[in-house]
């Protein structure tokens, strides 16, 4: 997938436009599953690859390259077998076996012949079109009608996603044993930022095992909903 990779825990988005590096990630839990993180993932990524899309092949080429060693792109030295200068190259690749180069030698031009160089690589870059090429799918992405926001699997909160070691397979109720042979009971607890955590439990020797866990659940629900309130 474009710009997607699967991970154990999820699916990460990384993307590079114009040197920057757009990356989030989207976890199974977080959203529910698998098949729910990577709707999500493919709905951002295909929001950057909108919202940025590639620069001109014109500007790009104009971009200073970190080996460059003369302060002009496209623009290069031919140096004598002494190392030293003996003409000046301006070269711009348009396309497919369309490269074009132009050589102003010193001994024409002298101290001249770098900016008659600089000169014609711009005359060059005027010959450049279009955007830069990226990977093929970025074209089909671009065109593809908008995704309903609504219709997109929600980020679940921190209190709705169920853990690993989750017994009940609701998040906040989990099972509990105080000592071997002990029957156990079931516990509803909810944590709020700033305020503690409120918790109920519910014993499994009084009401059931059953019972006890409808309970823990019911009384979850009623936890959350003070929360939210």
């Amino acid at each position: 997938m474009y710009g997607i990779s699967a991970r154990p825990w999820g699916f990460e988005v990384s993307l590079v436009r114009n040197g920057v590096r757009y990356t989030r990630l989207f976890g199974h839990a977080s959203y529910g599953g698998p098949q729910q993180a990577l709707r999500r993932a493919q709905a951002w990524r295909d929001t950057i690859v909108k919202e940025h899309p590639p620069i001109a092949r014109r500007e790009r080429a104009q971009t200073l390259r970190s080996n460059n060693k003369t302060g002009a792109p496209g623009v290069s030295p031919r140096l004598s077998a002494q190392g030293k200068p003996v003409a000046w190259l301006a070269k711009t690749y348009l396309g497919h076996e369309e490269v074009l180069r132009t050589e102003f030698e010193l001994t024409d031009w002298g101290h001249a012949a770098r900016a008659q160089a600089i000169g014609e690589r711009q005359r060059q870059l005027a010959r450049m079109v279009g955007l830069a090429r990226l990977h093929p799918a970025e074209e089909a992405i671009r065109k593809r009608a908008p995704v309903d926001e609504a219709a997109l699997p929600r980020k679940r909160s921190k209190s709705e996603i169920v853990r690993r070691n989750n017994t009940s397979g609701v998040s906040g109720v989990q099972f509990k044993t105080p000592r071997a042979g002990h029957p156990g009971y079931w516990v509803a607890i909810t944590y709020t930022a700033g305020k503690g955590s409120v918790s109920k439990s519910f014993s499994v020797r009084t009401l059931g095992y059953d019972t006890a866990r409808d309970m823990a659940i019911a009384e979850r629900e009623k936890q959350l909903r003070a929360k939210s309130a």
